[in-house]
């Protein structure tokens, strides 16, 4: 079933003349990228209709309507048991009409896993730049490529406007197992708590270390057994695909930091990402032929690939340090990550890694 459009409100014009003007002060370079954000995120308005309403629609279809009012009990859980922010965000949806609402471009140069970074207003500099068009996501991506970079395009099913926007439940996610949608909702509302412009690796394991955390509660507290076991299942092949992929990032790290000439280097690299193909299907073999990580290796991975995949996961171990550390109190936590936030970025990265090197100390 389509949803009729709705009529935008007086609050979404004024956010809209509010973005023009942060356009023109952009400068003209960065013109078109900005204008296809704003389109995007208006495509969101003209089809979000609140859950609310649509929970009383009687030709809402009935699979939609039960995933749906999951969705208000796994919102309430966020709040009420979480302290993420009681606000709009999550009590609307909205039908796309495709599968992902954006596309992340991924960069680094050939001979480095350093993400190339992008700047831009509110968000700061993010190692990644998301596009509401998938095509528009492959020409840039295709520019990057002819100047030489390592590029990778990947699918959002969420993201978050870090609380300056109410955002939707879309439907590139919801009709995802229902243990899926929590996990989703929870990081991409542990944005809204912190955020921190210019340090995507800080952030997005922020928001890994939430989304786990409620998780956990959230099936102490609402989960059956069987989606316990399915998800238990699907984290550990997770781990396990990340595991390989730092493995192979920390390989091609010490490529690149050699002393080995340029032509040396890519031929080290390819066999790396060779041998990187070739473990993965001896894990898919261990997995009792599990595919559900084919999609990631359709395309031969390279450098951009591999620094996205790490860019979710590195500072992860550190924020459960820190949460354990807070004896499990969500609240003492946030406020302890905004402090470490509020510091310079040599300062912050050495005390997470304070924390990651005290827990391995404890576990000798």
């Amino acid at each position: 079933m389509r949803l009729i459009p709705k009529k935008l409100h007086a609050r979404h014009l004024a956010i809209a003349a509010s973005a023009a003007a942060v356009l023109v002060i952009a400068g003209c370079a960065n013109l078109g990228y900005y204008f296809q954000s704003v389109g995007g995120q208006w495509q969101l308005w003209s089809r979000e209709q609140p859950i609310a309403r649509l929970l009383d629609d009687p030709n809402i279809a009935p699979p939609l309507k039960q995933k749906l009012q999951a969705v208000v009990e796994i919102r309430d859980f966020a709040s009420d048991e979480l302290g993420l922010p009681d606000n709009g965000s999550y009590r609307y949806y909205a039908d796309l009409e495709r599968p992902f609402v954006v596309w992340n471009v991924f960069a680094t140069p050939e001979l480095s896993i350093e993400p190339i970074e992008w700047c831009f207003p509110v968000a700061g500099c993010v190692n990644y730049r998301g596009y509401f068009s998938k095509e528009a996501a492959n020409q840039f991506a295709a520019e990057l490529q002819q100047k030489g970079y390592d590029v990778f395009v990947a699918g959002v099913p969420a993201y978050s406007t870090l609380g300056w926007l109410n955002d939707p439940v879309l439907n590139t996610f919801v009709n995802h197992p229902v243990p899926e949608i929590a996990r989703l909702l929870f990081h991409e509302l542990a944005h809204q708590v912190v955020y921190v412009s210019g340090d995507t690796t800080f952030n997005e394991s922020f928001a890994v270390a939430v989304e786990q955390e409620g998780l956990r509660r959230w099936f102490a507290a609402r989960g059956t057994a069987a989606q316990r076991a399915e998800h238990e299942r699907l984290r550990a092949k997770k781990k396990d695909f990340v595991a390989l992929i730092l493995k192979y990032r920390s390989l091609l790290e010490e490529i690149f930091a050699s002393q080995k000439s340029p032509i040396e280097q890519r031929a080290a690299k390819v066999r790396t990402l060779d041998a990187l193909q070739a473990e993965y299907q001896q894990l898919k073999s261990a997995w009792g032929g599990f595919k559900g990580y084919d999609w990631w290796f359709a395309q031969r991975p390279g450098n951009a690939q591999l620094v996205s995949v790490a860019t979710y996961t590195q500072l992860v171990p550190a924020f459960q340090r820190l949460l354990a550390s807070e004896s499990g109190d969500l609240e003492d936590f946030y406020a302890a990550v905004k402090s470490i936030g509020e510091l310079e970025p040599e300062a912050r990265l050495a005390r997470l890694n304070s924390l990651t090197e005290t827990r391995a100390s404890l576990t000798r």
